[in-house]
């Protein structure tokens, strides 16, 4: 039998992770065709069915799943090396890339992004945008920026500032519901994949009855919810303020604030472009420091 290849091992190893050729072909950013032919061409070296193909997706085969064991194995070790490896780069050029939420990619951080390829035009930036915790020990991305009170552990990084929270709505819905009190109004909020979020937390203890005529699992999405003319909204206020077309309604509420934070892993902390990174958004996120802390949020 031929030498085992690190890269048929990926391969392997990112269809059983994902249970479908999709995706691991999402994963691998290859195609599907490209991940089928690769299996098999696999399979048929070996001399081994390494996966159950069935309707509900591929299921490792016991022959697979010792297979898959050691390349989990060494999948970690390889990922370690390649971390340490690129701490150590001292280049201002290559590839960065950054998870963020959407409600930082649908205001401010564009135009951040845009000062810092200003400054370094030899970094080319990919922005994974997702309300998820990247794992930055696998290099699913070297920088995160994330509103959390508390980060992982495995982490490090530097907290920014706090965010504040306001009531949001549109003029138009406000000119058919001028209650007074909030727990009367229409609201737009958050759905189950949210309920750890401040926003939830605040509606479930504030407004327990209240008639939510929309849920999403996005603040962002809320957001363009609310802008039609839905309902009333809780968002960070540099989302709500950042859009011409919403009244403040309530001024930040303390009980919904959190923390921004900037993060990487240890390894990567002393790499040139990361360290660049890291600073350059400090400084460009302390300067929006009103915005952040809803110091405009001033209620109608």
């Amino acid at each position: 039998m031929a030498a085992l290849e690190w890269d048929d091992l990926r391969y392997v190893l990112a269809v059983a992770e994902a249970g479908s050729l999709a995706g691991a072909a999402r994963e691998l950013r290859v195609n599907h065709s490209t991940v089928l032919r690769r299996i098999a061409a696999f399979e048929q070296q070996l001399g081994l069915r390494l996966f159950e193909r069935l309707p509900t997706g591929y299921v490792l085969t016991a022959g697979g799943e010792e297979l898959v064991a050691a390349a989990r194995s060494i999948s970690g070790t390889v990922t370690e090396l390649e971390r340490r490896i690129a701490g150590q780069d001292l280049r201002l050029s290559g590839t960065l890339r950054i998870t963020a939420t959407d409600t930082l990619m649908g205001s401010i951080l564009p135009e951040i992004l845009a000062e810092f390829g200003e400054a370094h035009p030899g970094i080319a930036l990919e922005v994974a945008v997702s309300n998820l915790m990247f794992n930055l020990t696998k290099r699913d991305a070297d920088v995160a920026l994330r509103t959390a009170d508390n980060p992982p552990a495995t982490l490090v990084g530097r907290r920014v500032g706090k965010i504040a929270f306001a009531i949001y709505a549109a003029p138009a819905y406000l000119s058919r519901h001028d209650h007074a009190d909030l727990s009367e109004h229409r609201w737009v909020g958050p759905d189950d994949t949210l309920t750890g979020t401040s926003v939830a937390r605040w509606m479930q203890a504030k407004l327990p009855k209240s008639e939510i005529v929309l849920r999403a699992d996005s603040l962002l999405a809320m957001q363009q919810a609310a802008v039609a003319g839905l309902g009333l909204v809780a968002l960070p206020c540099y989302l709500g303020d950042s859009v011409p077309t919403l009244t403040c309604v309530r001024r930040p509420i303390p009980e919904m604030e959190t923390a921004l934070w900037i993060l990487t892993h240890e390894d990567l902390r002393a790499a040139a472009r990361v360290r660049a990174f890291t600073e350059f958004a400090y400084g460009a996120f302390r300067k929006r420091r009103a915005l952040l802390e809803g110091e405009g949020a001033s209620a109608a």
